[in-house]
């Protein structure tokens, strides 16, 4: 009994050993490789395949999704004879498991080489300068190259960038220095344009406020002749109306000649012509009150003919 039961143990496990190897599940993104006596028969997608055991075999399971591979700085030459290491990514998708297994050995080290020798046909017509500020210009023609060469190997390259452009050290410094004295440079023309627009702005202001002060007194000098004027007038209507006699006008006359005199400055004045007939029609206009009396009764006259009377004593 006992050789029968181990024979049927050993059938069991082959059974379950068949079944396993019967059952593939390839996860989704993904792809396998179907060989059948070392030749390839086909590609199992994603879900649940079913393979003939111990004749098909699983060659190779390939990632179906976007990778992304960065490559090591490569040093490449420019067209002014200029090392500079360049840094790439490269992202990839395999469309073409088929391909990606059997038309190249190891697709990764080959898009690798590809990239470096095209990086260095590309750089190689370019200035350091041209280079440092063409890095579109650079992934687009790399991508346009290692996407036709890589299609054959089932292989689409959907991107390719730059990270990084690294000149020589003693190019740096220099670099470093020019860009300093363009920014002093820069500096240096913004603080002079600043300057004179100050100036230009400060000389506007006081061109309006000269013209603002002169039409503010011009038009102060025009009110206030208005009104003198207005004055004038007024004072010549008022003295037609009231019709003032030759006394009169003496009279006038005489008060403001001290007013003519008054000031420390004035050492020497002129007295007008025209102060004789105020003083002649001054006498004849007091020589019409009459000579001055001597006395009287108790009427109250005073000697200077004028009457003057007594007001009583207020309480």
């Amino acid at each position: 009994m006992e050789p029968i039961i181990i024979v049927l143990i050993i059938l069991v496990v082959l059974v379950f050993i068949a079944l396993i190897k019967t059952i593939q599940v390839i996860p989704q993104a993904s792809a396998a490789i179907v060989e059948r006596f070392g030749r390839y028969t086909r590609t199992l997608n994603a879900g649940l395949n079913i393979v003939v055991p111990f004749i098909d075999s699983i060659r190779n399971r390939i990632d179906l999704r976007e990778q992304v591979v960065p490559f090591p700085p490569q040093p490449v030459i420019t067209q002014d004879n200029l090392v500079v290491n360049i840094d790439t990514v490269i992202y990839y998708q395999v469309t073409d498991a088929r391909a990606a297994t059997y038309e190249v050995a190891s697709y990764i080290q080959a898009i690798e080489q590809l990239t470096v020798t095209t990086l260095r046909n590309i750089i190689g017509g370019m200035d350091l300068e041209r280079t440092l500020t063409s890095r579109e210009e650079i992934n687009a023609a790399l991508r346009g190259v290692l996407d036709e060469a890589t299609g054959k190997w089932g292989i689409r390259v959907n991107r390719v960038e730059l990270k990084a452009i690294e000149p020589p050290t003693s190019i740096q410094d220099s670099m470093e220095k020019q860009m300093r004295a363009d920014r002093d440079k820069r500096a240096a023309i913004l603080q002079a344009e600043g300057v004179r627009q100050s100036e230009i702005l400060r000389a506007e202001g006081e061109k309006q406020s000269a013209i603002l002060r002169a039409e503010g007194e011009a038009r102060a000098a025009a009110l206030r002749a208005e009104g003198e004027a207005q004055a004038i007038r007024t004072v010549f209507e008022s003295i037609h109306a009231g019709d003032p006699d030759q006394k009169l006008l003496s009279y006038q006359y005489l008060q403001m000649l001290p007013k003519i005199a008054e000031g420390d400055a004035n050492k020497l004045w002129i007295v007008p012509s025209e102060i004789g007939d105020a003083l002649k029609g001054l006498g004849g206009a007091l020589g019409n009150f009459g000579p001055l009396s001597g006395g009287g009764s108790g009427g109250g006259k005073s000697s200077g003919g004028v009457e003057r009377r007594e007001q009583p004593p207020i309480d």
